[in-house]
């Protein structure tokens, strides 16, 4: 429960900052304003947001008859979760993920890439599949479109603020006045991808544990993170990075940057609690020294705090 609770914590941070930049904004028409839009942004990616993510990746569908042992598996894996049968697609990418989407689990959708068929051996896909349904089951699908299109909004209104700023709109007396504005136009946006990713990590950790449950053992899903960690680093993916956080993994691995901004738990850590371990150098990884990996070390540990 402890996650589930941390969650809807992060999640009405999320809205209070919402809440307060509409009314650092535009007073008490401001906060109207921006909980509309808020309310918008996160109705469109309810309905929507399945159908926008699998057409960006190009994901194809497919049945018993065209992909019989991938099927097989989520069939079999959905049964044990007890969760209706979920739509099965495949992302034409080499590079191995995965990820989950749909509004609920009645109008889920499990999807792979063509790289994680091809590299991994069944028990391992069986392991990344149970993690996705674990997200089905824990409703994360939702969990995730909502923090995504709030940090969205946020934006938007951090961008409003500094065209505010610009055009006199921090010249009242009782506003922020301009550097005020500024200030909070940039710092405002900061603090809801802390928020966002927070939330991610969190629920990363519980899929783990619980898509574990649902393959019956934690094996297959640990050595199939080690994998998917080692091969993205090499290939990264061609993802946006407004949807990194639905991938089992972070796509952008990878790139320079996306370890000190990741949606996502350090791989080292992840597989050392499925396997009841001590995480070795705290989530360093041993084929990375220098300053820089100190630092990607740092920013891991300051995100894994606020997911314990």
């Amino acid at each position: 429960m402890g996650n589930q609770l941390k969650t809807a914590f992060l999640l009405t941070v999320l809205t209070l900052l919402i809440v307060a930049v509409g009314g650092l904004i535009g007073g008490r028409s401001g906060m109207i304003i921006a909980l509309v839009l808020a309310g918008g942004m996160n109705f469109f990616s309810y309905w929507y947001s399945d159908k926008i993510v699998l057409k960006m990746y190009k994901a194809r569908p497919v049945d018993r008859r065209q992909s019989p042992a991938l099927y097989a598996m989520v069939e079999d894996l959905a049964r044990r979760a007890g969760l209706p049968m979920p739509a099965v697609y495949i992302i034409p990418q080499e590079s191995p993920n995965a990820f989950a989407t749909g509004r609920n689990p009645d109008h889920a959708v499990v999807a792979v890439t063509e790289g994680l068929l091809r590299l991994m051996e069944e028990e391992e896909i069986r392991g990344v599949l149970a993690h996705e349904l674990a997200h089905v089951k824990g409703r994360d699908i939702l969990i995730g479109t909502v923090a995504a299109t709030m940090a969205g909004a946020i934006m938007v209104l951090a961008g409003m603020a500094r065209w505010s700023a610009i055009f006199g709109g921090g010249d009242d007396d009782e506003g922020l006045g301009f550097f005020g504005l500024i200030a909070m136009s940039i710092i405002a946006p900061i603090a809801a991808m802390i928020v966002q990713m927070a939330v991610s990590r969190s629920r990363e950790y519980l899929a783990d544990s619980q898509g574990a449950k649902i393959a019956g053992h934690p094996e297959g899903l640990a050595r199939a993170l080690e994998k998917l960690d080692a091969h993205s680093r090499r290939t990264p993916m061609n993802a946006n990075p407004s949807t990194a956080h639905m991938f089992i993994v972070n796509p952008l691995s990878g790139r320079r940057l996306a370890g000190l901004f990741s949606t996502h738990p350090p791989i080292e850590e992840r597989v050392s609690r499925l396997r009841g371990e001590r995480p070795r150098g705290g989530g360093r990884r041993p084929d990375a020294p220098g300053p820089k990996a100190d630092q990607q070390s740092q920013a891991e540990a300051m995100w894994d705090r606020l997911s314990e």
